[in-house]
């Protein structure tokens, strides 16, 4: 990772919690770290309703939407919330990542992963993986660096279509 490649790539990013997750600082923590990045972002805060992201994603038109876990109920809600972005079809190639605390045992979840992709995550960032957070950490600036140069080459619609 290289500041000039955020700076040329610079992202409209979406943060959010999830419905049932009350923690409010991991979203102000990752807002600070992406708009460091040189990224405009909207946090839509904590214990957000579905509905209001999947608006927020029609409206905005971002490039990318990032939903972060703290509770440990991750798996569970983000998986009702991808599968209700994805059947809107002007979101159906936003780009979508999900990260944090995805479970309550803290144990690695190559299954939940493996899952939430499936469902329609683009990247999963469990707190819980091989290497901890500072391996999810870099794996998530790499992520962020193929969603820009993806997003210059016009691979992603992300946003395009939104209505």
């Amino acid at each position: 990772m290289n500041d000039t490649t955020f700076a040329e790539h610079r992202l409209r990013i979406v943060v959010s919690g999830l419905s049932s997750d009350a923690h409010l600082w991991n979203l102000v923590y990752l807002q600070l770290l992406l708009e460091d990045l040189g990224h405009q972002v909207t946090n839509l805060g904590n214990t957000t309703p579905d509905r209001t992201i999947v608006r927020a994603c029609r409206t905005g038109r971002p490039d990318l939407l990032v939903i972060s876990s703290v509770n440990g109920h991750g798996r569970l809600d983000g998986l009702r919330l991808i599968s209700a972005l994805r059947a809107v079809p002007a979101l159906s190639a936003l780009p979508v990542a999900i990260g944090g605390k995805l479970g309550i045992d803290g144990r690695d979840h190559a299954g939940t992963t493996a899952q939430l992709t499936a469902a329609g995550y683009d990247a999963v960032f469990d707190d819980a993986a091989e290497g901890g957070p500072g391996a999810g950490l870099a794996r998530f600036y790499a992520f962020l660096d193929r969603i820009g140069a993806d997003r210059s080459c016009g691979r992603f619609a992300a946003g395009a279509g939104a209505a």
